[in-house]
């Protein structure tokens, strides 16, 4: 063992140790991209988007579940599991699919990272970019895991800046319960269009492969932990600490989403700015509604939350390449040992870094990957709640009834989704 994995994880006691994977997956959803679909969404509709919220929580929790119980009953993330038990098609295919979508979100991360950091520094966007780009590669190589993971949850709590924002404002909160309660649906192409847009953002594939790879990792870093199918007995911990790592993990995400929407339809829709085209421009809009404080809070956000989702985006990718074509994989390798992992997270890194010199317009490229998100979004999660309930892959821990409902639940709900966005693309 290298250097880098030496460091050793003690058993979590405490609610805070227990909250890792899960955690980092739900703050991860508030990516910069899913920033800009938020505000966008809330500043042409209003407080009338805020139930979607409240929608996903359920399905966001059932899915990741199960993506977690896979990686740790089974020691496997996603990929390897198509790998080994579905067609080599099938895995080439969502894994293909997966690195392009990964690498344009990221490209459009550390735009937005950039031009966030410009609007409150000044100085050279082009420069921001190579600068986070470079940042999150070193963080990913060359510390260890444990190091890492508490690194990520310091970066949850820059989160939080989007409920301080809320509370910089004057905020009609009846009118908001009220709307949230009984809102005002409307089937105009647009509305349903947003409806789709923060469905996709807000369930994308790189986090079910995320939390799997995570789950294995953290096999990896304590020694007397193994697979459940091999370890049985060390299941009732493992599972409850599961569900209260994924309930607080996306009940977090779906908190900072409702205070993002929430600030920026009391403050950019309710006066009349309703186009919004990125999240740098949700926060420089803040500034002569709300004052300098909430526009430095915004866009502290974006950077923060940036920080966290690129690498959770690259190390995804790397995890599904890796297990696809059974390389050495984990952020406990030396450089040399991992060298072809690290060279994924590298290179997916750095093409997002390029695409930020390119003159493809960040919108359009959002929406190809959000496109792309959608399309595979649903048959991986009918792949998920199939392995699920197959006993040669969970043993006795196939999911409960419970489980099986809210995942194919969320499963449905994508598919619809996309059937409803090829529809207004149709259009």
């Amino acid at each position: 063992m290298s250097s880098k994995g030496a460091f050793r994880q003690k058993q979590p006691d405490s609610v805070l140790e227990k909250l890792g994977p899960g955690l980092i997956t739900g703050a991860a959803d508030d990516d910069p991209s899913g920033i800009a679909t938020y505000s966008q969404g809330s500043a042409q509709f209003g407080y009338s988007l805020l139930w979607t919220l409240f929608l996903t929580y359920p399905l966001m929790v059932g899915i990741q579940v199960v993506s977690a119980r896979i990686g740790r009953v089974s020691g496997y993330g996603l990929a390897g599991n198509i790998r080994r038990h579905y067609p080599r098609a099938v895995l080439y295919a969502l894994v293909s699919l997966l690195l392009v979508a990964n690498t344009i979100n990221i490209g459009a991360d550390l735009v937005a990272m950039a031009d966030s950091t410009a609007l409150l520094l000044g100085g050279p966007r082009h420069a921001y970019i190579v600068g986070f780009g470079l940042v999150c590669v070193v963080l990913q190589v060359y510390i260890s895991y444990a190091r890492y993971v508490r690194v990520l949850k310091w970066l949850t709590l820059s989160l939080f800046a989007y409920v301080g924002v809320a509370f910089t404002v004057d905020l009609p909160w009846a009118q908001v319960i009220k709307e949230t309660a009984i809102p005002v649906l409307s089937m105009s192409p647009e509305y349903l269009t947003t409806v789709v847009a923060i469905l996709g953002t807000t369930i994308s594939p790189y986090l079910f492969f995320w939390q799997a790879s995570q789950e294995c990792e953290d096999l990896h870093a304590v020694k007397a932990e193994k697979p459940l199918r091999k370890r049985p007995d060390q299941a009732a911990r493992q599972l409850a600490r599961i569900r209260i790592d994924t309930y607080i993990g996306m009940g977090f995400s779906n908190l900072i989403a409702f205070f993002i929407m929430l600030t920026t339809a009391a403050t950019l829709h309710a006066h009349g700015v309703t186009d919004i085209q990125t999240s740098a421009e949700a926060a420089e809009a803040l500034r002569p509604i709300a004052g300098e404080f909430a526009f430095l809070l915004f866009g502290m956000g974006i950077i923060g939350t940036g920080l966290l989702a690129i690498p959770v985006l690259a190390g995804s990718a790397a995890f599904a390449v890796a297990e696809s074509f059974r390389w050495r994989r984990g952020l406990d390798l030396s450089p040399v040992r991992g060298a072809r992992f690290y060279g994924v997270i590298a290179a997916a890194t750095m093409i997002g870094v390029g695409l930020g010199f390119t003159h493809l317009d960040p919108i359009k490229a959002l929406f190809f990957a959000a496109v792309i998100n959608g399309v595979i979004s649903a048959p991986i999660m009918a792949v998920m709640m199939h392995m699920s309930g197959d006993p040669k892959i969970m043993g006795q821990f196939v999911v409960t009834r419970r489980l099986k409902i809210l995942g194919w639940s969320a499963t449905t709900v994508m598919a619809l989704a996309v059937v409803a966005m090829f529809v207004q693309i149709a259009h």
